[in-house]
Formats: C-alpha cells, structure tokens, sequence
C-alpha cells in the first residue's frame, strides 16, 4: 500500500500543473464574469439573446472543437498568434498560457450562468436607494451587489476551478499533452491508460483528481452556508 502512493516526477508535475491551471483560470474569469454577469442581469439590449448564445457556446461545442477554435484564432500560424509572436516574441499554443485559455473557455459560461442568476437575484431597489444616497455604480456594485450575491460569486468560482481541473478536449488540442508544460491530470490519466499494465498509476491519479475536487466542493459548501448563517 505505501508503494501505491509513490509518485513519480511526472505525475506531481502533472498535478502542479492541474491546480496552477484551475487557480489561474479561476483568478481570471471570475473578475471577468462578474462584470458580464452584472451586465447581463441588469441590462436589456438589441441582440442580447444572441449574446447569450455565444456565452454558452462552449457549453454545447465538443470539447476538442472548441480547441480547434482556439488553434484557428490564436495559434502560432494565425493572424494574431504572428502578431503576438513578432511584437512580443510570446508564443500561445502549446505552451502553458493556452491550457490555461482552453481552461477559461470552457469554464467561463459556467461561471457567468451562476452570477448572473445571483445578481438577478439582489433586489435593484437596495442598488437605487444606495445611489440616491450618494453612492456611484462602482460602489454600489461592490458594496451592495457583490456582498448579497456572493454565494452565487463564490458558487461560480468553485465551478471555474472544478471544471478547469477536469478539463480534457480543448486543453489537448490547444495545448498539446506536453510533459511538464501542459500535462495536466486528466491528460496524465489518458497517457496511463494507453498502456497495458499501469491500472495502478490510473487509479493513483484519479484518486487525487477526487480529492481535489471534493476537498473544493466541500469548502465551497462550507463557506456558503457560513455566509448565509452570519447573514441571518
């Protein structure tokens, strides 16, 4: 038994590099999707059906297409990947920053649906009284909006980081399956399983994926009933 948790080099790289992935892609998007939350929530629109739509996208595209998008649009061979590269000499495919990118893609819809039903959720009322008391948009947003939606903030960010962490298709194909530079767990697991006789290293691997988003999922619990629990 002490041998089954023995980890190799790769697979503590391949978990490093997991949670580096689902802390950064989380730290990213969740600024990002309050804002557009908010607006969504709280704005009407030409065309916001359609905006919603393409929020969602990536929720009903395979995976591995969504990665392809990212490869057609962002690779080294397009358009921006050469402006990129010969302006700042950055390269984003098959590098880090684009597991993290395949990462923000797939999880940001998620994020985005859960402030959004939050915010939709904190009377407006409590918002214009704090305006006409004297507060801007910008603090009313964080003193009044972001307080009372928080469950919801937070719900969001554990999903970031949830789904990030299990993020397989688009991460392959954007990234690559590059040892040490964007293996990340699930990646790490399909290496294993293609070959015969390493169900030990599998499981070793998918016991810590559980670990990881179960220990996430019981916090987020935890922090969200606390918070209701200190607001009543």
């Amino acid at each position: 038994m002490n041998g089954f948790f023995n980890f190799n080099g790769a697979e503590v790289e391949a978990i490093q590099l997991s949670l580096e992935v689902a802390i950064y892609c989380t730290l990213i998007s969740l600024p990002i999707a309050m804002a557009v939350g908010y607006g969504m929530a709280r704005s009407q629109f030409i065309g916001k059906s359609l905006v919603e739509s393409l929020l969602h996208l990536p929720l009903v595209l395979p995976p591995v297409t969504t990665g392809y998008l990212l490869l057609v649009f962002l690779g080294s061979k397009s358009t921006f990947g050469l402006c990129l590269y010969d302006l700042f000499g950055v390269q984003l495919s098959f590098r880090f920053p684009a597991a993290v990118i395949a990462a923000i893609v797939v999880s940001f819809p998620l994020v985005v649906r859960s402030i959004r039903t939050s915010m939709e959720m904190v009377d407006p009322k409590l918002e214009e009284a704090s305006r006409v008391l004297g507060a801007g948009k910008l603090k009313t947003f964080f003193k009044i909006s972001v307080p009372l939606a928080f469950p919801g903030i937070l719900s969001g960010a554990v999903l970031a980081f949830a789904r990030s962490l299990g993020e397989f298709g688009a991460t392959i194909t954007f990234a690559g399956n590059i040892e040490g530079e964007t293996q990340t767990l699930p990646l790490a697991i399909y290496n294993y399983m293609q070959v015969p006789g390493s169900e030990e290293p599998t499981m070793r691997l998918v016991l810590v994926s559980l670990v990881i988003a179960f220990v996430a999922m019981a916090l987020s619990e935890w922090s969200i009933k606390k918070i209701k629990h200190d607001n009543n």
